[in-house]
């Protein structure tokens, strides 16, 4: 199914399919984000580098919590 197929379909939704939809969307939306933090922070991800330098800083006491 194309998006302009998706896009006619819910403009013929009730007001409650629609509210249905967008807490489905937002859901999936979540997931996403949520499975792309792991991917990136996980060892070999493209931040792992960095939480380790934060990790050491913290170890070395060199981390000053934001006020």
């Amino acid at each position: 199914m194309s998006l302009a197929e998706i896009e006619k379909a819910v403009k013929n939704l009730t007001p409650a399919e629609l509210t249905k939809l967008a807490g489905y969307i937002a859901r999936q939306d979540k997931l996403a984000w949520d499975e792309q933090l792991e991917e990136d922070f996980s060892p070999g991800g493209k931040h792992a580098e960095a939480l380790r330098r934060i990790d050491s800083e913290i170890d070395a006491g060199k981390f000053t919590p934001m006020p």
